[in-house]
Order: C-alpha cells, then structure tokens, then sequence
C-alpha cells in the first residue's frame, strides 16, 4: 500500500481516470454494436439516420484518448461502407 500523500492521491486519480475511461469505452463498443444490429437487421433507414450519433460518439472516443485516430477511422469506414451498401439495396 502507498505511504506517502502523493502515492495515495495518485492512487485515488488512477481509480477515478479508469472509471471514466471504462465509462466512454463501454458507451463506444454499444454504439458500434448499435450499428452493427441495425446493419445486419438490413434497415437502410434506420441505420443511416443512426449514422451521425455513431460518428459522433467515435470522434469524441478519440478526443479523449480512449481509441487511437486510425481505428477511429477504420470504424467509421467501415460502418459507412456498409450503410451505403445498405442505400443501394
């Protein structure tokens, strides 16, 4: 256990960053499981409406540090690949 003030406050800072970071990535992997549901449900509307929410919540995940750039993009890529593909139908 941490004796000193500073170890413990870092200990208290290291509990409350770990929560906010499981927080925003629990709330990131729904999202893209959201869209996932929507995409394999075959419900071109409803997926594309859902579309900026998703986006959003990707970007704001990599504002904060929770993903990196690129696999944001590659999210984003791929769920709209898959939304357009969805329209054509």
């Amino acid at each position: 256990m941490a004796n000193h003030f500073s170890a413990l406050k870092r200990v208290r800072q290291d509990e409350k960053r770990t929560e906010f970071n499981r927080r925003n990535k629990t709330r990131l992997r729904h999202e893209i499981r959201a869209m996932r549901r929507l995409i394999t449900s075959k419900d071109a509307p409803g997926a594309t409406a859902h579309l900026p929410t998703a986006f959003s919540i990707i970007d704001r995940s990599v504002k904060l540090g929770i993903i990196k750039k690129n696999t944001a993009s590659r999210y984003k890529s791929h769920i709209h690949k898959q939304v357009k593909g969805l329209a054509a139908r």
